[in-house]
């Protein structure tokens, strides 16, 4: 591993309704060593207070992915989408030609958290769109985005893929990269790479022609992002 991204080292952002930490530069936070992994451009750890969230503001030519881990985001765009997002589902809008949008708390009393990911799409002027879906865990590894949309997963415009890896205390799996690159973010737990731990919050990225053999040490949850080389 070239490329480790602790927790605690993280951009943060504090601004009252939210309590955001940034996995590589973004907004006011700006570190030339943290600028994204490949086309994964952005992994906020935001925490959103009852009723509030951001409002109405504009994207271009971005795949947005929103991971909701705690509470529910209420979604509201110009192309008339309107949904409600609970913990657990994924979401996926491409901003395409351009798209305004709005993310808020859903709850009045409890806090959202979720993970806010960009990646840099592989087409770009194209008509907004966007997905949401409840995908349930089939094996230690489930798709949950890939370029085609395959196996019931949400689908992006670019080579990339994301998975959730859940894994037991004590349970094992080995991650190969091949001619790719692979990056992973901690969710919930522990887990150990090659002797070295790593806690929610943490990441970490695979090079390619790397095998690693990855331990639960305690129950966890992850975010495994198969990337192309940049």
């Amino acid at each position: 591993m070239k490329y480790i991204r602790k927790s605690a080292d993280r951009g943060k952002a504090n601004f009252g309704w939210l309590d955001s930490k940034h996995s590589f530069s973004f907004g006011n936070y700006y570190d030339k060593k943290h600028m994204g992994v490949s086309v994964l451009r952005v992994i906020n750890d935001d925490m959103v207070m009852p009723g509030k969230g951001f409002g109405e503001h504009g994207h271009r030519d971005m795949e947005i992915i929103s991971y909701v881990i705690e509470g529910a985001l209420q979604h509201e765009d110009n192309t008339g989408n309107s949904y409600k997002v609970p913990a657990g589902d994924v979401q996926r809008m491409s901003a395409g030609r351009g798209v305004l949008h709005s993310e808020f708390n859903a709850s009045k009393k409890d806090k959202v958290k979720f993970l806010q990911i960009w990646i840099q799409p592989n087409v770009t002027g194209i008509k907004p769109s966007y997905e949401q879906k409840t995908i349930r865990q089939q094996d230690k590894l489930t798709t949950l985005v890939n370029p085609q949309g395959a196996n019931g997963a949400l689908s992006i415009n670019q080579d990339a893929s994301m998975s959730r890896l859940v894994l037991n205390k004590d349970e094992d799996i080995t991650l190969n990269t091949e001619q790719r690159m692979g990056y992973m973010h901690i969710i919930k737990g522990q887990l150990n790479v090659n002797g070295e731990q790593f806690s929610a919050g943490d990441g970490f990225a695979i090079e390619p022609e790397q095998s690693l053999e990855i331990k639960a040490d305690a129950d966890l949850e992850a975010l495994w992002f198969d990337l192309p080389i940049s």
